[in-house]
């Protein structure tokens, strides 16, 4: 008798509506995230911080760094919390409308398929914004009937949730995540704790949806988010709040040998921010709330259209996009017997665009790459309104003029493959990004340190070459990069005075404070290496080291001459990480991960040095079935004190000690 065939199964393979990866990205610097790198690291930012040369703002990830501090930069060009890199999921720009910083909850990595880091400077299709580079986040698109479920928990009080669902809908398919945490966190201060001291704690959610559908060749989707998340920010009274909601709506089409690829998107951003500081008592015996910055509400919207043609060895793309920013930070300050006597609305809008053209041609074993745009910027609806809560008068007024100008941006590049298992690459490259609200209009204190900000800023200019050389020997792949970039009009926290004073606009700074302002305060210029290698040691062993190597330095001309040959803050020299997986058997696999990062600056000024640190963090994971994972990771192996901020008084504070945490994943058998 014979035995009938085994049932035929469908494969359905879900196309994400974003154009393919740009054929210019081989000539430039161009590093990709493995989904399984992102899926075996804490946290997304943690995931990127690997990529050599990518910095978060502190040394503090998003488990306990308040959001204003999660900017994130590429090349060691000078830390900022406004970010000096675009972070964009799918096209869609995730940096806060208000900010800039990143609200990285927002992206659990659960819902990313992989990212893409371009360093140096993203003229052509990535706009004002991308000053020192793009990352470029994909979002997962699994079939439908696919589902995942994990969870987690461990020390410092942490418990981690999140599922996600493909399911077929009329006509298409949607893709359903959810996540949430909660974390007791840990003191970050140390020597000296005082009562004024407590837990840098955590609690976020987020949802999102969304729905795909074939357009005929092109594909369409809608995508909605919203998340929230809430801090203790590690002094009794201070904490922070953060909302937000996102929708976008993209079409894209794959381009071929005969017919054009485009994408068309429209998108939109809401956010609001809350933060509560406040000042430290002598001996750190207390603390007194000194501003509460109760609402910042904020909008961003924007819009894209790209069409790539691929004619023979040879491809075109041009397009224009468009971003703006609305907001207005409100708070209460001024305390007089513990008692907030005024109130502040200072905000206004702005607005970019670009349009931009690029092309590449391939001929032999070489790629060639040129591309230009030209954007337009504008600050309006400037406001700074002050009233005495007491009295209802009016104490300042401020109403800065509008302000707009046209700047020009571009990058050149050309690669060689002489041999399949080597090349030679190199390009120019310029860029800017325009100031954000949250540096043009929010004040804020960190303890006794005040930062005013600046409407008459004007957008920064980065202007850059690299050379790079990599390739294949056996088991090793290998990349290097040399490169030099000068950063015109940097927007930094200048030094103003050091406490105790009265200043007219800020109040009064404290003993032991310091005053600082943003300005564009002359110019950094950085040089350095960035390299990576990987290797399969073994059938059952391979390993990854990456390096970062930047001289960056000021000069802060006539603007800030006090700042000349000077480190910019949060600037570490080198950087180094190294990973190592082992499969001890099929099912069972340990990884390794060492990272080094040099001594740096916590201030403008090189007062504040801030110890290197080297740590080490390990995970063990067993595939029990199929369908089935357990892990157990344990962060900071060594429990080693890694500093990441220090005040005027010399009080240090530090990131988590060591973490253990286990947990579970479960899939769908599909």
């Amino acid at each position: 008798m014979t035995a009938d065939p085994p049932p035929s199964v469908e494969v359905v393979v879900v196309r994400p509506a974003r154009l393919p990866p740009s054929p210019a990205d081989p000539a430039f610097s161009t590093i990709k995230v493995t989904p399984e790198a992102i899926a075996t690291s804490p946290r997304l930012d943690v995931a990127l911080s690997d990529v050599p040369g990518v910095t978060l703002f502190r040394r503090t990830s998003s488990l306990g760094a308040n959001p204003t501090t999660q900017g994130v930069s590429i090349r060691g060009i000078a830390g900022s919390g406004a970010s000096r890199a675009l972070v964009t999921l799918d096209g869609v720009p995730q940096n806060d409308p208000f900010g800039g910083w990143v609200i990285w909850t927002r992206l659990p990595p659960e819902i990313i398929g992989g990212a893409t880091v371009v360093r140096g400077a993203g003229a052509g299709p990535y706009g004002a914004g991308a000053l020192t580079g793009t990352i470029a986040l994909e979002e997962a698109s699994p079939a439908p009937g696919s589902w995942a479920l994990a969870a987690a928990g461990g020390s410092l009080g942490q418990a981690r949730g999140s599922a996600t669902a493909s399911v077929a809908a009329a006509g298409g398919t949607l893709f359903l995540a959810a996540a949430g945490e909660h974390s007791d966190g840990w003191i970050p201060v140390r020597e000296g704790r005082g009562a004024a001291d407590t837990h840098l704690t955590l609690d976020d959610e987020v949802l999102s949806a969304r729905f795909q559908t074939d357009l005929g060749p092109a594909v369409g989707s809608l995508r909605a988010s919203a998340w929230q998340e809430e801090r203790g920010s590690g002094l009794v009274g201070a904490k922070a709040r953060e909302r937000g909601a996102a929708i976008s709506a993209t079409a894209a089409r794959d381009p071929t040998a005969s017919e054009a690829g485009w994408r068309a998107q429209l998108w939109t951003q809401v956010s609001d921010l809350a933060n509560t500081a406040v000042a430290v008592a002598p001996g750190r015996s207390s603390t007194s709330v000194t501003n509460d910055q109760y609402q910042t509400p904020a909008i961003g919207y924007g819009a894209n259209v790209a069409a790539r043609w691929l004619p023979g060895a040879a491809s075109l793309e041009i397009g224009l996009d468009a971003r703006g920013a609305a907001g207005e930070e409100r708070e209460r300050f001024h305390p007089v017997n513990s008692v907030l006597t005024y109130d502040r609305h200072a905000g206004g809008q702005t607005l970019t665009g670009g349009l931009y053209g690029e092309a590449t041609m391939r001929s032999g074993p070489w790629l060639l790459v040129a591309g230009a745009r030209v954007d337009g910027w504008s600050v309006f609806d400037s406001h700074r309104v002050e009233h005495d809560l007491t009295t209802g008068a009016t104490r300042l007024d401020l109403r800065p003029a509008a302000r707009d100008g046209v700047l020009p941006s571009a990058r050149l590049a050309a690669r060689v493959d002489p041999t399949g298992a080597f090349h030679l690459r190199a390009a120019a490259y310029s860029g800017l990004r325009a100031p954000t609200l949250n540096e043009l209009y929010r004040p804020f204190r960190v303890g006794n340190d005040i930062t005013e900000a600046n409407p008459d800023l004007v957008p920064e200019r980065l202007y850059g070459v690299e050379a790079g050389v990599g390739g294949s020997l056996g088991r090793v792949r290998w990349n290097a990069t040399g490169f030099y970039n000068r950063l015109d009009k940097a927007i930094t926290n200048v030094t103003v005075g050091v406490g105790p004073f009265l200043d007219p606009v800020a109040g009064f700074v404290p003993p032991g404070g310091t005053l600082r302002q943003r300005q564009n305060a002359g110019a950094i210029d950085a040089d350095g290496v960035e390299a990576d290698a990987e290797a399969d040691l073994t059938s059952a062993v391979s390993a990854r080291a990456a390096l970062s190597w930047t001289i960056a330095r000021v000069d802060g001309g006539a603007a800030a001459p006090q700042l000349t040959g000077l480190r910019p803050a949060e600037t570490p020299r080198l950087s180094v990480t190294w990973d190592m997986d082992w499969r001890v058997v099929a099912p069972f696999t340990v990884t390794g991960r060492l990272r080094y990062d040099s001594a740096r600056f916590d201030d403008d000024q090189n007062l504040r040095r801030l110890a290197p640190a080297t740590t080490i963090d390990v995970r063990a994971q067993w595939r029990v079935a199929r369908t089935a994972i357990v892990f157990v990771a344990i962060d900071n192996l060594f429990d080693v004190a890694v500093a990441t901020g220090t005040t005027g008084g010399g009080v240090t504070s530090y990131g988590p000690p060591l973490t253990v945490s286990v947990g579970v994943r479960l899939t769908s058998p599909g």
